[in-house]
């Protein structure tokens, strides 16, 4: 089945769900321009989601996505937050702010029972989950009005463990990508590879349709993804700096400057590896410090830091999320980028 008659979108094209960065209007644009927009819900409060799902409702007819991350959120391990609060300690120093001011919060919200519920009123067409799925009555109730349902794959067994779980199509998230890895049955990030390295191998494996994700943001990568077998593309970091885009100031200067061509996985925003344009916490520290809490624990820390650096014009503690292919992205209207990207299929 083609994935535009799944979907029920003009194009086999998804604007990828980019928390922090964007809200209902990225979706409602991109959906209004034949693909499917996307409303990342992981960092929302229900009731900011009810009024993000209800400005949706209002503004298009067409499909939309809503995506979940599906973690299990960790216990608290007082001496690794110990740990981690000493290696910041220079920092709040430096920026004469007070540890003991730390709040602890999720920083990232699991899909759980209240979100399903939420979700049910609104039946959104497509749900779109990130590091695994839900559990199988939570799924059961996804799919209890007709939604189709997507998640993420980075290993061919990823792929083939989604697939015996009835989902509907898979993303294969390749290392080039922006933000979150999406891996969920091994840490191993040696075992992760690159989205044209990644596609053909899914394709081969599974029967269900699979969706290319990863360092594509112009028609000629979304060309070279189709002719790998993919039956779609879905497209993140080219969107970033879209009028529609929620994407501050600084974080926009640093996708236009020379720092976009150097990204790297980091832990140290969230706990969890996730792509971003290396920045001078990443370069002390290093990308990956072992220090950090859990996923997602370790944004709470950050936090304080990050808003005293920004309110100095400042994103040395920002998570500045992006693939590694920032060249294409423009500063136009989200429906000209699916237009632009279209012209690949």
């Amino acid at each position: 089945m083609p994935l535009t008659t799944l979907l029920g979108t003009q194009l086999p094209l998804i604007q990828a769900p980019m928390a922090g960065v964007q809200g209902s209007a990225m979706a409602v644009a991109v959906s209004n321009a034949g693909g499917l927009g996307s409303l990342p819900a992981a960092m929302l409060s229900l009731d900011v989601l009810r009024e993000e799902l209800e400005k949706i409702r209002a503004q298009t007819s067409q499909p939309y996505n809503v995506n979940f991350f599906c973690h299990t959120q960790p216990q608290p391990d007082p001496a690794r937050e110990a740990a981690w609060h000493a290696t910041l300690a220079p920092y709040y120093q430096e920026l004469g702010l007070d540890p003991a001011q730390i709040v602890a919060g999720p920083g990232r919200a699991a899909f759980n029972a209240a979100a399903a519920d939420l979700l049910q009123e609104f039946r959104p067409p497509v749900v779109s989950f990130h590091f695994g799925l839900p559990a199988p009555e939570l799924l059961a109730q996804v799919r209890s009005w007709g939604a189709k349902v997507m998640a993420s794959a980075t290993t061919v067994e990823e792929a083939l463990w989604l697939e015996a779980r009835g989902v509907d199509a898979v993303i294969a998230q390749g290392l080039e990508a922006g933000g979150h890895r999406g891996h969920f049955l091994s840490h191993d990030l040696t075992r992760q590879m690159g989205a044209f390295a990644l596609l053909p191998q899914i394709v081969r494996g599974v029967r269900i349709p699979v969706i290319a994700a990863g360092g594509i943001a112009d028609a000629h990568g979304v060309a070279a993804a189709m002719a790998l077998g993919a039956a779609g593309v879905q497209v993140g970091t080219a969107y970033l700096l879209c009028d529609e885009a929620t994407t501050s100031a600084l974080h926009r200067a640093a996708l236009q400057s020379p720092a976009a061509r150097h990204t790297a996985l980091t832990s140290l925003f969230t706990g969890r590896p996730a792509r971003g344009i290396s920045n001078r916490l990443m370069r002390e520290l290093g990308p990956m410090n072992t220090n950090a809490p859990a996923f997602p624990l370790a944004t709470a820390a950050i936090a304080p830091l990050r808003a005293r650096a920004e309110s100095q014009h400042s994103g040395d503690f920002s998570p500045l999320w992006s693939g590694q292919n920032a060249s294409a992205c423009q500063a136009l209207p989200a429906a000209e980028v699916t237009r632009l990207l279209a012209q690949g299929f």
